[in-house]
């Protein structure tokens, strides 16, 4: 063993080897130099806000992960050489950004939820906003809670049909001029404003015919947000059902509807209803399209089709315009809170769904 030793750690003229060195082995950071980068930076970032007087603590906070990663990078150059130096440039990078992306959206759902949570109670919940003034304690969300889900339901009645059909037909039969010109006006409607779609059916179905504000007018223009996206997360999660499947039901003499309708669509199911929810969920918060289609009203109603109808997003817009006419009291805003939180709450739980129903609807290998 020790002659076999000896043999690889000399070179046939008796010397040993020359040493192979490589930038990525030699000194390396502590391991609290991220800490210690991300303490100076935000150390100076805190100091240029006292130092320039800046007004806000944005500036500092995106100066103060721009300090930190210029300083990890020069530590781990000085350090550990240029190649590693690069490496973890890149990886600092990524991860600042996701935090800098991530800390807005946490302070945003925290600073609601500690707004909100103190009105969260039964009665919050089961009564209306009908007899409460501006200058009233008390009044609740049910018409609006309830006057959401009737809109938004309705809206998924009509476009997620509308929308998975079209995604099937631009997978498996689209082809030529006419599915690219499907596929342009998809994308096109992906980008359009929600006002746009609210005007579009103002002036058909209101002015057009005359009608007053209703419920299913904005469920109507809900829809037509809707579809685009239901399409493309449709046609994606379409995409993604091996061909192998198909091939082998048109062996076995399947005709292609029925391949799809046993073979396709039961594969790609707890896709789809992942991105039906999300879908949904796009479409729950909006406001623009409300005000000119369903307009609001405090007092309960159930009916789509005749009258104005509460909603979520209304009644926080109903709120904080109360709001910014009175002085002397909080009431109207933390109603608004309560309700914005409410909101946010139903978009979670849709998101939250849509993953539970994808695993469940997940095809189980055999």
């Amino acid at each position: 063993m020790s002659t076999a030793s000896s043999a690889l750690s000399t070179a046939p003229g008796g010397t040993a080897p020359p040493r192979v060195t490589s930038d990525l082995v030699g000194a390396r950071l502590p391991k609290w130099a991220v800490y210690g980068s991300a303490v100076i930076g935000w150390a100076v970032a805190v100091g240029l806000k006292f130092l320039l007087d800046w007004t806000g603590w944005y500036t500092t906070f995106f100066t103060g992960a721009l300090l930190f990663v210029i300083t990890l990078t020069a530590w781990s150059f000085s350090v550990e050489g240029r190649r590693r130096a690069k490496d973890r440039f890149a990886s600092t990078l990524i991860y600042t950004s996701f935090v800098c992306a991530i800390v807005p959206l946490v302070l945003i759902l925290s600073y609601i939820a500690v707004k909100g949570l103190p009105l969260f109670s039964p009665d919050f919940f089961l009564r209306s906003m009908n007899g409460v003034t501006s200058r009233e304690e008390g009044g609740g969300i049910y018409a609006a809670l309830i006057g959401t889900l009737i809109i938004v339901g309705i809206a998924t009645v009509i476009a997620l049909p509308i929308g998975i059909f079209t995604a099937i037909y631009l997978v498996e039969y689209g082809r030529g001029k006419f599915a690219r010109t499907v596929t342009f006006f998809v994308d096109v409607m992906t980008g359009v404003p929600s006002i746009v779609a609210g005007l579009f059916v103002y002036t058909f179905l209101l002015l057009g015919f005359g009608m007053r504000p209703f419920g299913a007018a904005g469920a109507i223009a809900l829809a037509i947000l809707m579809v685009p996206v239901s399409v493309r997360a449709s046609e994606e999660m379409l995409k993604l059902v091996p061909r192998d499947l198909r091939e082998a039901s048109y062996a076995l003499g399947v005709p292609k509807w029925r391949t799809i309708l046993k073979v396709v669509l039961p594969t790609a199911m707890s896709g789809l209803i992942t991105a039906s929810l999300l879908a949904v969920a796009r479409v729950a918060g909006e406001t623009a399209p409300l005000i000119l289609l369903v307009g609001y009203t405090a007092r309960i109603n159930f009916n789509p089709f005749s009258g104005d109808m509460a909603t979520l997003p209304m009644m926080v817009w109903d709120q904080l315009g109360k709001r910014s006419g009175t002085t002397s009291n909080d009431f109207t805003e933390a109603r608004a809170w309560g309700a914005a939180l409410t909101l946010v709450l139903l978009v979670l739980i849709l998101n939250v769904g849509a993953r539970l129903l994808a695993k469940l609807f997940q095809p189980k290998a055999r």
